[in-house]
């Protein structure tokens, strides 16, 4: 009967996904195409599965990798964060910056110093064990851990904020800055469905609630390669 409900559940989705017009995630990929539909249609996406930490090594995800492009010295944290500067840094020999400006939106905090900031992984790299990604090859979770395709699955914040995160998904941690709860939850959804990643009793019935408390926000997802 579950499994009847969330088929249904998920045509409906997909009637209500109005397609986007696909763009390449990088100049050398093929197009793909993005997906948008509301929040609560979304959760009906997420696989139920119980979550399994057993073999779970950072080490894992290689990370941080040479970036979009290896030849400019700048890792991918370092590119995240000439992405997301609001006032761009210098940059450096061995691309070391200095000076900028960036807002952390977890905690509505303005920042002056790189060191001062954390690449988070919108989906913790041992959540994203835990909900499939164990069973990846070695390639794949490099490529999750440096997804520089799109801008929710890697995001410039607090390094205080990342690190009261950790590894918790929504059912546990939210962001302390209540007024971007929507745009946080839709960025965790979006990017478990753009890897296929499950999610756990507790985790889909608190997205539901979010959900619920969102009736505006939508989950714009593009499926990795």
């Amino acid at each position: 009967m579950i499994k009847n409900l969330r088929r249904v559940a998920f045509a409906a989705a997909l009637l209500l996904a109005p397609l986007v017009t696909p763009t390449p995630a990088h100049a050398h990929h093929r197009p793909a195409e993005t997906y948008t539909l509301p929040m609560a249609a979304s959760v009906h996406l997420l696989p139920l599965a119980a979550e399994v930490r057993d073999g779970y090594q950072r080490t894992s995800f290689k990370h941080w990798n040479a970036g979009q492009n290896p030849t400019d010295g700048c890792n991918t944290r370092a590119e995240v964060l000439l992405a997301e500067a609001v006032e761009r840094p210098q940059v450096l020999p061995g691309c070391k910056l200095s000076g900028g400006r960036w807002w952390s939106y977890y905690d509505a905090r303005w920042l002056t110093a790189a060191s001062a900031l954390d690449v988070d992984h919108m989906v913790p790299l041992a959540e994203a064990w835990d909900s499939g990604a164990s069973q990846w090859s070695a390639e794949r979770r490099e490529a999750y851990a440096n997804d520089l395709a799109v801008t929710p699955s890697l995001v410039a914040v607090s390094a205080a904020s990342n690190r009261s995160k950790a590894d918790q998904d929504p059912a546990e941690w939210l962001p302390p800055a209540v007024e971007v709860t929507c745009r946080y939850t839709a960025e965790w959804i979006a990017t478990k469905l753009r890897w296929g990643l499950t999610a756990d009793a507790a985790e889909i019935a608190s997205l539901t609630q979010h959900a619920e408390a969102c009736p505006g926000t939508t989950v714009t997802y593009e499926p990795a390669p």
